[in-house]
């Protein structure tokens, strides 16, 4: 697949690739429609703008808002990233793969042990959270394995490296209108909607990245 090069200030908010209504008991067409149309754009103006300020700053020289700018290059950008792939790692109920794909399920089973331990600990992973975040499956090319992590807001107590293949969004904009306050029931239910052939497609892709901790001089 082709490397996509956005030029600065221009990214744009991704289309859904199903229905409002398609995720429908797990996610209600209100609350993704709310999610996608207006937080997810949010993130996305907020990168452009971000951007634009850094793109100033160079032009006049001018840092003294670096450390204000590069945080917001960090949270829009990473907000931005994480949804768009959080939309993809869903898909209809009885419209995906039920279960992992072969080398998703190979490494697995290699480092977790089996299906259901690694689903229990990203389940509970989810779920525990502090405040708003992501749980995430990465392809972590510095070790040659996968590795769960969590993620508060969208970039706090990231590993650098990991290149996410699954993620799923524990703000309560992701299911508040829908589960209230009970984000256990969500994560259970949302476990239905885990679009495994998109995991797979990012997992070989990501095994293809390389950061090697030392180079051979």
């Amino acid at each position: 697949m082709q490397s996509i090069i956005v030029p600065p200030g221009q990214h744009q908010l991704p289309m859904l690739p199903y229905a409002f209504n398609a995720l429908e008991p797990v996610i209600s067409s209100r609350v993704l429609k709310i999610h996608h149309d207006l937080h997810h754009k949010t993130y996305v103006e907020g990168l452009n703008k971000a951007e634009i300020k850094l793109i100033e700053a160079r032009q006049n020289l001018d840092f003294s808002l670096i450390k204000h700018w590069e945080r917001e290059l960090a949270f829009h950008g990473s907000g931005h990233i994480l949804h768009s792939i959080y939309w993809t790692s869903m898909a209809p109920i009885g419209n995906r793969w039920e279960t992992p794909g072969a080398q998703t399920m190979k490494h697995i089973i290699s480092y977790f042990g089996s299906p259901a331990v690694f689903g229990e600990q990203f389940k509970n992973a989810a779920i525990n959270v502090e405040a708003s975040g992501w749980a995430l499956l990465v392809w972590q090319p510095a070790w040659g394995r996968l590795e769960i992590l969590t993620i508060e807001k969208h970039q706090d107590f990231y590993q650098a490296g990991g290149i996410p293949i699954l993620a799923m969004d524990v703000w309560e904009h992701a299911y508040y209108l829908d589960y209230q306050n009970k984000r256990k029931d969500y994560v259970t239910a949302w476990w239905q909607l885990v679009n495994w052939y998109d995991v797979e497609c990012r997992l070989i892709m990501a095994m293809q990245t390389q950061i090697p901790l030392e180079l051979g001089s």
